[in-house]
């Protein structure tokens, strides 16, 4: 949990340009887009049995019902940034693991399928979800993997978590011990035929730390300059498709918490070298109009 402030402090140290803002919590309204109404409630209430409470990973309490709320709070706060910004980021979120009616692994609600579903009650809206986590997004591709509106590309560990894996649009599972080479490999090609099957006009994007070499429950090989170059891949494909971006960070595990915590800074600004070409696309159009 520690990595959250660590990553806060860095980018307001080291990234002057970026502006921080504490997210409002998100409604039941909002939760209700993707979640059971039980669900919803019995977390509220702190009704979770001690079974469900296993499977999340973490026991109830008022402050964590008021964090997992928050945190889809600004997953749905930087999609609306995103639409006047270009861009915009969660320095939390990526709870995936979340499903319709129960939470696990360490995740309550589903941050991403209810900014999707947010988003595509704009009739034209066709929301990308790429979901580069070192585990696979379980509860999304539940919720959204035959959605015509939402779509879900999933690269991760074959032998990683959850041990039940669900159908999303694309998922592509890799061997323990992938290197750099190998992954950007098979994620141009995900790309290539995400774009070959998906007209998006909006991506969410987890930017999972845990594919780092350094990482306890990851079991690939990423370096930091691998990440870059996958965070790279990411917004090219944004500035291509000239859509907007909102990321996540999702998770991290580091043996160093210092290396989670480089991996998802770096995340932010490759985020922010983003907004700086849409801010200067914008002047130029401006300019040109």
């Amino acid at each position: 949990m520690g990595k959250y402030a660590q990553l806060r402090e860095r980018v307001e140290r080291e990234l002057p340009g970026v502006s921080l803002f504490e997210p409002e919590a998100a409604s039941d309204d909002d939760l209700l887009l993707a979640h059971d109404e039980a669900y919803v409630r019995r977390v509220t209430n702190g009704d979770l049995t001690a079974a469900e409470q296993r499977v999340i990973g973490f026991p109830w309490s008022a402050q964590m019902v008021e964090r997992s709320r928050r945190s889809v709070g600004a997953t749905l706060a930087a999609c609306a940034a995103a639409r006047s910004e270009g861009v915009a980021v969660n320095l939390a979120g990526g709870t995936h693991h979340a499903h319709r009616g129960h939470g696990q692994g360490y995740c309550v609600f589903n941050d991403a399928a209810v900014a999707a579903l947010a988003l595509c009650r704009a009739p034209r809206e066709r929301v990308a979800i790429i979901d580069l986590d070192v585990h696979q997004g379980d509860g999304t591709a539940a919720m959204l993997g035959t959605h015509e509106r939402a779509f879900t590309l999933s690269l991760h560990g074959s032998r990683n978590y959850p041990a039940r894996k669900f159908n999303g649009h694309i998922d592509v599972g890799l061997p323990d011990g992938v290197g750099d080479r190998v992954y950007l490999d098979a994620l141009e090609d995900a790309l290539a035929r995400l774009r070959s099957r998906f007209a998006p006009t909006f991506l969410i994007y987890l930017a999972g730390a845990d594919p780092h070499e350094g990482d306890r429950l990851g079991r690939l090989r990423l370096t930091f300059e691998g990440l870059r170059a996958r965070d790279r891949r990411i917004f090219d494909l944004a500035a291509s498709l000239d859509v907007p971006i909102a990321v996540m960070m999702a998770g991290g595990y580091g043996h160093e918490l210092a290396a989670t915590v480089q991996v998802h800074l770096n995340t932010v600004q490759a985020a922010y070298a983003h907004w700086l070409r849409c801010r200067s696309k914008r002047h130029m159009e401006s300019t040109l109009d």
